[in-house]
């Protein structure tokens, strides 16, 4: 018997990004039509005012309307269901009516503003799909590290706890690390909310049980990428590989002292991720040192992935 192959639309609108899947979807295979990134710095200055900045709703509109022009132009009879899934930034803005009436009128559809917990299940989901019958080791401990939130998931074939905290590259940016390099005691002043976020965690997940550490989003996968010494960004070398804590630890500890044209000049560095690598390589560093993973598994799939898979 045939399996039926649905054509999907995700989108995925981060504090620092919005981007966009769409894929056909059979049975148990993902397949990628269209995977498309861009930087639109969403959650500008929301940590500190509250709100989302007119012009930051404009740079994600108009990314927003490129991708509804490829939707259109890839639907195969008209009907692509399309969901778009809005999570850190836009959860904490107190106009976030504006953002929502934006995106109906790009797309139709409301859009989602999901919960913390909501996103740490569709981004499990999405990254560990891929994992079933592999060599790693479960439980896994999936970590998510976006612009404004970190979601840390853990789970074998389904979630077993979840928690999103307020940590993320672009608001520990914000907050601490505005100085090109940070000085040391704005480091540790980051380090601190990081570690209390962890904090907060282990009350509710048991992240101690994981064995097989995966990391998602930019963050992770830059960092990766320079672990792997890539002349210049490619997924496919990214994906499911495995960085070990020794390099992390090298990664990190480089980023934070670079300067900003020593960080652009990275063969792997996207131009909108340059002044905020630093903090997400810190999160990603400080979670491998607190729970003694001896690597990080890194996944090209997450939330985006999960909201595709969602829509089947």
């Amino acid at each position: 018997m045939s399996v039926e192959t649905r054509r999907v639309a995700a989108i995925d609108c981060g504090t620092n990004s919005v981007r966009l899947l769409i894929a056909d979807i059979s049975g148990d295979d993902l397949t990628d039509v269209e995977r498309r990134m861009e930087i639109v710095r969403l959650g500008q200055d929301v940590d500190r005012t509250g709100r989302l900045a007119p012009e930051a709703l404009e740079r994600t509109f108009t990314a927003m309307r490129g991708y509804a022009k490829l939707i259109r132009e890839h639907s195969q009879d008209g009907q692509v269901p399309v969901r778009v899934v809005a999570t850190s930034a836009t959860r904490d803005a107190a106009n976030r009516d504006d953002f929502v009436s934006g995106v109906r009128d790009i797309f139709g559809v409301e859009p989602e503003v999901v919960s913390g917990d909501e996103e740490a299940r569709l981004s499990f989901t999405g990254a560990t799909r891929g994992l079933a019958g592999s060599a790693a080791e479960t439980p896994f401990l999936v970590v998510d590290i976006g612009g404004g939130s970190t979601e840390f998931v853990v789970g074998s074939r389904a979630v077993e706890g979840a928690l999103s905290v307020d940590i993320g590259c672009v608001r520990l940016t914000e907050r601490h690390l505005r100085d090109d390099p940070p000085a040391t005691g704005d480091v540790e002043a980051a380090v601190a909310d990081i570690e209390a976020a962890m904090d907060r965690v282990e009350e509710s997940v048991p992240v101690r049980t994981a064995r097989t550490l995966v990391g998602l989003a930019g963050s992770v996968t830059t960092v990766a990428g320079i672990a792997l010494g890539l002349p210049a960004y490619d997924p496919a070398r990214i994906h499911h590989s495995r960085i070990a804590a020794e390099r992390v630890h090298e990664v990190s500890a480089w980023l934070l002292a670079a300067t900003h044209d020593e960080r652009a000049a990275v063969p792997v560095m996207h131009p909108g991720r340059v002044d905020v690598i630093g903090a997400g390589a810190l999160i990603l560093d400080r979670i491998v040192r607190r729970y003694g993973f001896s690597e990080v598994v890194v996944s090209e799939h997450d939330i985006l992935d999960g909201i595709a898979w969602s829509l089947a």
